[in-house]
């Protein structure tokens, strides 16, 4: 006998009751009932494997700028805290709070909303984008002379700043469809996307770079040139999955109508969001314009030792992202237990990968900073900052995935103003180092203590922050008159 259900309907006159069968139960979502841990590892791996592609950019980057010289180095070290906000801001602040919007609409059955959340989000990416161009462009030369950057440090920092933001469009475009997949549980194409990039970005960087045959050297606007390149080809395939829909969830231009509660949505995590990578970044600014005052080669060994903490804190991406759809879908169908799980087991997972690798690094330094210089007195300083450094950044991997945990819940305030917590401590602990004319060892020191400060205090945000949706109270029939 068939186990399907069925309900008995009114007979016709003359004839026996009939019986139809109701419709079966949709299928299981793995991302709402999948065991937790496997399923978080299996959304995390393509994230991890194109970011370790990006860990290929970051090295290959940093060793052809360095065969440009000291100064070159010195230059991206100037400017690299505003590449990494745009791409921090576009792909994990507001590129969660897309992910997050769409995955909690598909949690509640709803793909109409996720469709037309979709279409908002590309609006926003594509005024932000334009925003990072016509603030870098008329104000970025200042901004890095504000940073220390002098002479020709700081003419090669301004000539691959006005390269890669005319274009901050294409990162942002990039980053807010990778977000829109991710926010429908699919990985893979992003993370294949980001991979590809990757490979374009480190032959397009060197060749535009260096030169090759009979294309000359453009220097640092050639590699910014290949950058852009290398986003555009990752946008553009990305753009063709989606509106083709393929994606299960399709934007559409045509009957758009502007609504205020789909932008509100996106931003109440979004904008809220990206208050982290731009305090982030200017925890970033106001170190790297402290430690300018010991000179050139101790500017290059610190870029050289945080470009590791970005390779490093791209595996807590990977996770904490993989954790956004996962705690989204849960939010949307009300399981909010479940989405507290998942939210620690990314954290766990987070802290002990970068731990490990951070703290192996700290033991041997020099495996990293060989790799890009050989200038003596660049090594010490990158050596110096990666041993204080270096096991600390476990405690970025904790807030990192915490952080993206957060997005998925809608509820991002507490790991923000953690970071609000980690800036401050940097700014009054550097303040103090200058009074008492501290060392360099003693800010490397500093950058350290703040790691700890940051992982800690988003943790406790986490833990102190309700993330079950406020209940509504059910007024008294007799107040109402209906007794």
């Amino acid at each position: 006998m068939s186990d399907i259900a069925v309900a008995e309907l009114p007979p016709v006159q003359g004839e026996p009751p009939r019986r139809e069968a109701e419709p079966p139960l949709p299928p299981p979502n793995p991302l709402l009932d999948g065991a937790i841990l496997p399923t978080l590892l299996r959304l995390s791996w393509p994230n991890v494997v194109a970011l370790t592609a990006g860990t290929c950019v970051v090295v290959a980057e940093t060793s052809y700028i360095g065969r440009l010289g000291t100064e070159a180095l010195a230059a991206m070290a100037l400017v690299f805290p505003f590449v990494i906000l745009t791409m921090t801001m576009s792909g994990g602040a507001m590129g969660g709070g897309v992910a997050s919007a769409v995955a909690r609409a598909l949690g509640s059955g709803d793909s109409d909303r996720a469709a037309t959340l979709a279409m908002h989000a590309l609006l926003i990416g594509l005024c932000f984008g334009l925003v990072f161009t016509v603030g870098m462009l008329v104000f970025g030369a200042r901004a890095l002379e504000l940073l220390g950057g002098r002479g020709n440090v700081l003419a090669q920092a301004v000539s691959y700043a006005h390269v890669f933001f005319a274009g901050a469009v294409v990162p942002w475009l990039m980053n807010t469809f990778a977000a829109i997949l991710r926010g429908t549980g699919n990985m893979k194409l992003p993370s294949l996307m980001i991979l590809n990039a990757a490979g374009l970005q480190i032959v397009l960087g060197g060749v535009l770079g260096l030169g090759f045959g009979p294309i000359p050297s453009f220097g640092m606007p050639g590699v910014a040139a290949g950058t852009l390149t290398a986003f555009s080809v990752g946008a553009g395939v990305m753009a063709w999955y989606i509106f083709s829909g393929r994606a299960g969830v399709t934007p559409k231009f045509k009957g758009l109508r502007i609504q205020r509660a789909m932008f509100f949505d996106i931003l109440k995590v979004g904008a809220v969001a990206c208050f982290t990578p731009l305090q982030s970044v200017l925890t970033i600014t106001i170190f790297t314009h402290m430690l300018a005052r010991f000179g050139t080669e101790i500017l290059a060994g610190y870029g050289i030792g945080a470009r590791l903490e970005f390779m490093l804190t791209s595996i807590a991406f990977a996770v904490g992202i993989a954790s956004v759809p996962m705690i989204g879908m849960a939010i949307g169908a009300g399981r909010v237990a479940r989405a507290r799980r998942i939210a620690w087991t990314a954290a766990l997972v987070s802290f002990l990968c970068v731990g490990v690798v951070g703290t192996a690094v700290a033991f041997f330094p020099h495996l990293w900073v060989d790799l890009f210089t050989s200038d003596p007195g660049v090594k010490l300083a990158g050596e110096r900052y990666l041993r204080a450094a270096g096991p600390m950044y476990a405690f970025i991997g904790l807030s990192i995935s915490l952080y993206f945990s957060a997005q998925g819940a809608a509820r991002v305030l507490g790991p923000v103003l953690a970071q609000t917590g980690r800036l401050l401590f940097v700014g009054i602990g550097g303040w103090l180092l200058i009074a008492n004319n501290g060392s360099a060892g003693n800010f490397f020191a500093l950058a350290a203590a703040s790691m700890v400060v940051l992982g800690l205090a988003t943790a406790l945000a986490v833990l102190l922050t309700r993330w079950a949706p406020k209940a509504v109270p059910v007024p008294d029939p007799r107040t109402l008159g209906l007794d």
